[in-house]
């Protein structure tokens, strides 16, 4: 049986800036974006959310089923899509506002998670808004608690922290660190860091979220590249040096290639995740390396459109 990650949490309609004042609707958010990131590069990944019945909602079925993901796990919504404006700096950093009161996303109902997963899930990932917004959040946290307990998957985390959904990030903080505490794999910005943060350097907060329970933190510097933190020490890796489109999908494309990775080197699943304490600073670099490259590449081209395997074994061997 072939091994599939499973990646949990919201579908957003992007409404992109498309020149002369016009708007152009795309889907995306982080969780989909890195679903599609992981089945792009030829790793098996299924969709668990809830998706509208409008047809922004068609799209969002359309988008991710072109890009390899199953959608078995997915659950028919009546409530609306999510919507995020997206407004670009003079660097091509992107920011959001969202529109996401009674939308699809986070209105999880008794009996609509999978309980439990399907025995060919070798990770369950979760993150971004569907986290933090009420009722979803709460179901999640229990999906994730209950698989960290269950031993069977990996659990991965990656916060993907939106202040403007967190109006008290004093809550918003101890909602992520009780998702940090069940992980095994967390993923986080020092963007994220800050704002959760503000007064602690970047490296050391990635450290003390390890005494928490993962196994491997993983921290993204932008434009610097990252440095992985585990058991074995701390492995500072460089970004490649690319011509930015803009920043769109960047960090979960990371994600994505991040996962797939892993999953290649066969380091997920219930009797494998504790392998990321100790993996070594070789392979890790290397790893880590993958996943730099495939944030690079999404850079360099408008909008979240994540390598395929093809593209990013190209981009590496050049």
């Amino acid at each position: 049986m072939t091994a599939r990650i499973a990646v949990a949490g919201e579908n957003i309609i992007d409404l992109v800036p498309a020149g002369d004042g016009l708007l152009r609707p795309l889907p995306g958010g982080s969780p989909a974006n890195i679903a599609a990131a992981v089945a792009r590069l030829g790793t098996p990944a299924s969709m668990i959310a809830r998706i509208s019945r409008d047809g922004f909602g068609a799209a969002i079925r359309d988008r991710l089923a072109a890009d390899g993901v199953r959608l078995d796990l997915t659950v028919d919504a009546p409530e609306p899509s999510s919507l995020a404006l997206v407004t670009l700096d003079e660097r091509a950093r992107a920011s959001y506002t969202f529109w996401v009161t009674g939308t699809a996303d986070w209105g999880w109902r008794e009996g609509e998670l999978p309980e439990p997963l399907p025995g060919d899930v070798c990770a369950v990932h979760v993150g971004s808004l569907a986290v933090q917004l009420e009722p979803g959040g709460s179901a999640l946290l229990g999906l994730v608690r209950r698989e960290r307990e269950r031993g069977a998957v990996t659990v991965s985390l990656d916060p993907n922290v939106r202040p403007a959904i967190i109006p008290d990030m004093a809550r918003g903080r101890r909602r992520i660190e009780d998702l940090v505490r069940p992980s095994h794999l967390v993923k986080v910005s020092d963007e994220d860091l800050a704002h959760l943060y503000p007064d602690e350097e970047p490296v050391a907060a990635a450290r003390r979220w390890l005494d928490l329970g993962p196994y491997l933190v993983v921290l993204t510097l932008g434009a610097e590249g990252a440095v992985a933190v585990n058991a074995a020490g701390e492995v500072p890796v460089p970004a490649p040096e690319v011509r930015v489109a803009d920043t769109v999908g960047a960090g979960d494309a990371f994600m994505g290639a991040l996962l797939s990775a892993l999953e290649v080197r066969e380091l997920l699943g219930g009797d494998r995740h504790e392998r990321l304490a100790i993996l070594d600073t070789g392979p890790l670099g290397e790893i880590v390396e993958v996943a730099n490259a495939a944030a690079a590449l999404t850079c360099t081209r408008a909008g979240a459109v994540p390598p395929t395997a093809e593209e990013l074994t190209a981009f590496l061997t050049r």
